[in-house]
């Protein structure tokens, strides 16, 4: 019987569509670019001429652009536009600033809830190829169905990746964010970290014992490198 089964592509073949596909990649950002650098230089023309005339001042323009870019990354966030990578570079290796807290005598009640929280890796997470990350939105840490980081090792809750584990893994404090303890010194957590919608079912709810949240601040699905934060700026 005849097989029909195309032999295997070898590793040049691969890499030969691999660079045509990155290739066009390129070459659709640059057309981008230049239609970006067209459009924005329409733009600057009509505000120029628009102030010339005196039908807008520099703080109508300026308070429209924080409007208009406050809704656009709304948008791009619901719809999974563009890329996420943290703003500051820090080598996770030379990091000074690690926490340390006794997981292993907490994980039990905390159910180890930090991995359940999203961030955005860094160039060196990304260029290191060892921290996996969501192939939909790149690069926030990838994460299983249950919503747990992919790195996690089920049963014993340890990291398999320890040692190349992200800035934010190793910045983060738990022991003031109200999502996870409502007093860590006495090891009292939150109740809602053992809801399988956690973080998301605390965006329409005040955390017990948590202090009230102004008006308008949504309560972040994304893990913090600053004691006390509730997000790693991206």
């Amino acid at each position: 019987m005849k097989n029909d089964e195309s032999p295997p592509k070898n590793s040049d073949s691969l890499r030969q569509e691999l660079v045509r596909g990155i290739l066009y990649i390129h070459s659709r950002l640059n057309a981008n670019t230049s239609e970006t650098l067209e459009a924005l230089s329409l733009l600057a023309a009509l505000v120029g001429l628009m102030q010339q005339k005196g039908l807008i001042t520099d703080e109508e323009l300026e308070s429209a652009r924080q409007a208009a870019g406050a809704r656009l990354s709304e948008q791009f966030e619901q719809k999974g536009l563009g890329i996420l990578l943290q703003d500051k570079e820090e080598d996770k290796y030379t990091y000074e600033s690690s926490v340390t807290i006794d997981c292993s005598s907490r994980v039990h009640l905390c159910r180890a809830a930090c991995c359940r929280l999203a961030f955005a890796l860094s160039k060196q997470d990304v260029q290191e190829g060892v921290v996996k990350w969501e192939l939909e939105k790149p690069y926030l840490i990838a994460q299983e169905k249950d919503g747990y980081c992919s790195h996690l090792q089920r049963g014993a809750m340890t990291c398999s990746i320890w040692e190349k584990r992200p800035v934010p893994c190793r910045a983060f404090d738990c022991r003031r964010d109200a999502r996870i303890w409502i007093d860590f010194e006495k090891r009292i957590p939150n109740a809602e970290v053992g809801r399988a919608d956690w973080p998301h079912c605390l965006e329409n709810e005040q955390a017990p014992g948590a202090a009230a949240r102004p008006a308008g601040d949504e309560v972040r699905k994304v893990i913090s490198t600053k004691l006390g934060e509730e997000v790693i700026p991206l």
